[in-house]
């Protein structure tokens, strides 16, 4: 499939030079020949010294233990490719390994004594913004937030593949929907080029929004293959920005002794360090300082397979705007218990922070300060703490100025696997871990943190459950798998129709490839129709003459900023496609077919994986 290309960002590791081959000493020596390659020879053999001295000095002597005695080539070679990979994870690590291990030893301590995170810290809800979907109020936020998206860059968070879900690509491949097949990255950048062209148009000027997609050693090639073939889908090169996340080093035990490979001892053990790196990547590649200087005053993150994560964007934007927010969680509204943080404000005597708290927290906390019935839903049927999804909206200039001061180091976590009671011992080697919404707990009290949410709307639904373990959630909680994902599209769509007016037939539960999800007419719509209720309700002048039957099909694709629908009766499938810059009204177009439905996949059925992880096909 077509892909953008990429402006490549520096990876973040300094590439030790491998050995050069040398005759024997004396004149013959290629060093001897040429005074470069004695100079790189030397600078090389200095640095492998320095590294060693560092490791001696942090206790990590065990390393070199087992390695080959002698002066062979082999061992040479070996050596060198060992200090290749200490100074890549020393240069991708903010201070290094010194502070990797230094912060590791700390966290570890703290692990094997017990210590709560959250213990003296009690809960509010914080400062924030509770909208409902379409209501006058939502409306006129979506208008003050379009004043702002020319200042928007975006930030995708996709460095996983979809094996957990028995996709074996990565998921920004997947298709969101099958009755076109899109994939999300082709949505993600259809939907960043609509709010590019409504920015365009709200302020009478050219505008470009970046983009800047963080990847793992797993999906950056793929990722970039997908970009290319697909020709950016329809993104300039010069809007993206590519940046590779590293690994860091593995730890054997409660000291932060680093693990060699058992079946590699010139290798360490390597494990992803979290999502949070998006923030050291955006800093150290200079990426914050290029956006700042080309006029961006927001950013936003959003995750790999969420199709409706754009849809509140502009109002939440003016909430944003509204309440001077550094940093604001795009939330939905969350019930006790569901498996999703909840934005709290943390006070702890003139201490103050707001921070996601992980779910399988929220009940303990709550129970030991505020609430001792714990984690409970009010009298709306919704937790009064706000559901923290990853979507975060941050104001790009004290965000860049305080990664400059950190260096882009984000607070960190470790979880080990011990072995027994006494805490002595790991079952495997763990590694130190921090997640990209945990920034806030960086910053002061004077900070504005807080979240901005909307009600009776599909703005989020992630697909990260497989079918199997979706088939057996409890009745009434979100599966979060691949047909509720696609299902919800499709109502998403028709939420923003009845927004504009339109009269749909009442939508009821069905169960699909053993899901239970909302059954609607299949609306697919692209971006480019509108980004905002107003720009939809203009494409509809007169939305009682649209009707769409139960079950029916509506795929309209293409550019369709130039689309109008002024008359529709359609009962089965219509499937419409504007070519680049057409203008075309829809008159009295009635439509009535056998249409397209789904079919449950037989036990065993073989067909492909995005439909395999459904359960259904079309």
């Amino acid at each position: 499939m077509p892909g953008f290309a990429s402006t490549k960002e520096k990876k973040f590791c300094t590439s030790m030079p491998m050995p050069q081959p040398r005759g024997p000493s004396g004149s013959g020596s290629p060093d001897a020949l040429d005074p470069k390659l004695a100079t790189r020879s030397a600078r090389r053999q200095a640095s492998m010294k320095e590294m060693r001295a560092t490791l001696d000095e942090l206790g990590q002597g065990h390393l070199f233990a087992q390695w080959s005695e002698g002066g062979g080539s082999d061992a040479k070679a070996n050596e060198a490719r060992f200090f290749e990979q200490m100074v890549a994870l020393d240069a991708s690590y903010p201070g290094g390994l010194k502070a990797y291990v230094a912060n590791a030893r700390q966290l570890l301590a703290e692990s094997k004594s017990g210590v709560n995170p959250l213990e003296g810290w009690t809960p509010k809800v914080p400062t924030g913004t509770s909208l409902r979907f379409a209501s006058t109020e939502y409306l006129e936020h979506e208008q003050v937030g379009v004043q702002e998206l020319d200042g928007c860059s975006f930030v995708l968070v996709a460095g996983g593949l979809g094996e957990r879900l028995g996709f074996s690509g990565i998921k920004v491949a997947l298709p969101y929907q099958i009755s076109t097949g899109d994939c999300y990255l082709q949505l993600y950048i259809g939907s960043i080029l609509a709010l590019q062209r409504r920015a365009a148009e709200a302020t009478g000027k050219p505008v470009q929004l970046p983009l800047a997609i963080m990847l793992s050693e797993d999906t950056f090639a793929l990722t970039e293959e997908l970009l290319k073939a697909n020709g950016y889908f329809g993104m300039l090169e010069s809007q993206v920005t590519l940046l590779k996340q590293e690994k860091v080093p593995c730890l054997g035990d409660n000291d932060a002794r680093l693990s060699p490979d058992p079946d590699d001892p010139y290798r360490l053990l390597t494990k992803p360090h979290g999502h949070g790196d998006v923030h050291f990547l955006l800093h150290s590649t200079g990426t914050l300082e290029r956006w700042q200087g080309a006029g961006v005053r927001w950013v936003y993150f959003f995750q790999d397979t969420n199709a409706p994560c754009f849809k509140v964007l502009p109002a939440c934007l003016a909430v944003s705007k509204k309440l001077a927010m550094e940093v604001n969680s795009v939330c939905v509204a969350r019930r006790a218990g569901e498996s999703i943080g909840g934005i709290m404000q943390l006070d702890k005597g003139d201490e103050s922070m707001t921070v996601n708290v992980e779910y399988n927290q929220i009940d303990a906390l709550l129970k030991a300060t505020v609430e001792p019935k714990g984690d409970v839903d009010g009298p709306d049927g919704y937790s009064p703490w706000p559901g923290s999804i990853n979507q975060l909206l941050f104001a790009l200039a004290p965000y860049a100025a305080k990664l400059k001061q950190t260096g882009g180091g984000m607070p960190e976590f470790v979880n080990p696997k011990y072995t027994d009671g006494t805490k002595s011992a790991f079952k495997a080697p763990t590694r130190l871990e921090c997640m990209m919404q945990d920034y806030p707990k960086s910053l002061g009290p004077e900070a504005v943190v807080g979240f901005s949410s909307v009600s009776d709307a599909v703005s989020f639904s992630p697909v990260k459950t497989n079918l199997k373990d979706a088939r057996t959630k409890p009745k009434g909680m979100p599966t979060y798998s691949a047909a509720s994902g696609e299902a919800d599209i499709y109502l998403s769509n028709c939420e923003m129709l009845t927004a504009a007016g339109v009269k749909l037939p009442a939508f009821k539960e069905t169960t699909r490839g053993g899901v239970t999800v909302m059954d609607c007419p299949r609306v697919v719509i692209d971006p480019s129709f509108g980004v905002t209720v107003a720009d939809w309700k203009a494409k509809l002048p007169e939305p009682s003459a649209v009707q769409l039957a139960p079950g029916s099909t509506l795929v309209l694709r293409g550019d369709l900023s130039g689309l109008t629908i002024e008359s529709l009766a359609l009962s089965g499938t219509l499937v419409v496609d504007l070519a680049p810059g057409a203008v075309v009204t829809l008159k009295s177009v009635k439509e009535r077919n056998a249409g397209w439905a789904f079919k449950d996949l037989a036990e065993g059925e073989e067909v492909p994986e995005p439909l395999a992880i459904r359960g259904y096909t079309l």
